[in-house]
């Protein structure tokens, strides 16, 4: 089974900005689509940002569009997710999850993903 280890969580004032890495180890990273989602305290995960398997294409979910970039380095089988100007709201332990059939559709269903990581924490400081 794919491991997916995520980090760069921590703790970070509000307006600030954070940057998340997942490392796969899989010899077809470059085949996966990939994605983030995250998880508040009291809340349901929810979907963040996806990626297809070149980076060609990158979908966002409302909350974070026009302030987040996701991105990947294939040749590190590593994911990026960056998001600027953070708000308490952005507090949530954030999960990198892994297509391996990069399908490039319903990338924002958690059901299409087969692998997930144990997570990284981001808390936003008011």
């Amino acid at each position: 089974q794919v491991q997916l280890v995520e980090s760069g969580g921590g703790l970070v004032p509000s307006g600030g900005s954070v940057r998340l890495s997942c490392t796969a180890s899989t010899r077809r990273f470059s085949d996966y689509a990939m994605g983030w989602f995250r998880q508040a305290p009291g809340k349901e995960r929810e979907f963040v940002a996806a990626i297809n398997w070149n980076g060609g294409f990158t979908e966002y979910a409302d909350s974070v569009k026009g302030r987040s970039t996701i991105s990947r380095d294939n040749a590190k089988n590593t994911v990026y997710l960056q998001i600027n100007s953070l708000t308490p709201e952005d507090t949530a332990v954030y999960y990198c999850a892994a297509d391996q059939f990069g399908s490039g559709t319903h990338q924002n269903r958690e059901d299409v993903y087969d692998f997930w990581g144990q997570g990284t924490q981001v808390i936003v400081s008011s």
